[in-house]
């Protein structure tokens, strides 16, 4: 029986600011803040005053933050030291200096979540799933969810995104954002250091993320040596194969089966008449099981 209100312990900055943690991560940067409203209302605002002091791979991330914000502008607050809270300024162009098409933008928060599940797997010792279009799970629940804001533009230069992840670590079964949550600790992973949590994203992210620049954008380019990104996010997500609801603005909605991603990571839904929709996820409210919904659907940056 796991109690609830398990504090974590504090993040260890003198281990985030390892040089050689850094180096190896490619991070140019990595700010830690007792508070904060929000990380990523942090950075959109800083890399817009001050580009040049916060390039790509730059890192912040916060003890507690008061007012996390996820997709379509939903709000929520957990308690200091239960999760894990990041934001990154990233600023995508090839081994070449050449900024990435920004069409290519969609797959970053999918690489997020790929860098979630690889970590959660090899760190804390959980089987994780994605779940279209920005959430990660584990046993079904949401253990993590993922924010991309498109940063402003400054000086005529690509805009960069800020690219926000939440992870629940210690939060008891009371203190979980929605009742279909679940965290670190309630699903029984190996370890809830949240220093240990959050260096494994950031190795991961980083690769994944590097590895994607370097195929200029493109998700169908082998990496590493290995599968397609477009292939391993296809292979991790839950969400495919099943029958969904997606919700759309203006109270229209897509009933049918979810079957596969498009080159923009887009979600191809097919109705009870054999016609393909296109799913994206700026437009999606929520996506849902169907007929039965689990409400888990509720997405953003847990």
């Amino acid at each position: 029986m796991v109690d609830a209100h398990n504090s974590g312990s504090p993040l260890n900055r003198r281990d985030l600011a390892e040089p050689q943690f850094l180096a190896a991560a490619g991070i140019s940067r990595i700010d830690v803040v007792d508070s904060t409203g929000s990380t990523n209302a942090d950075l959109l605002r800083a890399a817009g005053v001050d580009p040049g002091h916060w390039p790509d791979l730059s890192v912040l991330t916060a003890e507690y933050q008061t007012a996390a914000r996820g997709r379509l502008d939903r709000q929520w607050e957990t308690p200091p030291l239960s999760s894990v809270s990041v934001s990154l300024v990233l600023r995508p162009v090839n081994a070449d200096g050449r900024p990435l098409p920004t069409q290519s933008y969609s797959w970053l928060s999918l690489i997020a979540a790929l860098a979630l599940r690889e970590m959660l797997q090899e760190t804390a010792g959980l089987a994780a799933e994605l779940k279209w279009p920005n959430d990660v799970l584990v046993g079904g629940r949401k253990i993590a969810g993922i924010l991309a804001q498109l940063g402003p533009m400054t000086d005529g230069t690509v805009p960069p995104v800020i690219l926000g992840t939440g992870l629940n670590v210690t939060l008891g079964q009371d203190e979980l954002p929605v009742p279909t949550a679940t965290s670190v600790l309630l699903a029984d992973g190996t370890t809830t250091d949240r220093t240990l949590l959050l260096k494994g994203y950031l190795k991961r992210f980083a690769v994944l993320y590097r590895q994607f620049c370097n195929a200029d954008g493109d998700p169908t380019a082998g990496m590493g040596g290995g599968a397609s990104l477009h292939k391993r996010v296809e292979a991790n997500m839950a969400t495919l194969g099943k029958q969904v609801r997606a919700q759309l603005p203006g109270d229209h909605e897509i009933i049918g089966h979810a079957s596969r991603l498009d080159e923009y990571g887009s979600l191809l839904v097919v109705d009870r008449d054999s016609r393909e929709h296109v799913v994206t996820a700026g437009d999606v409210v929520h996506l849902r099981p169907w007929p039965a919904g689990d409400g888990s659907g509720t997405g953003g940056y847990a």
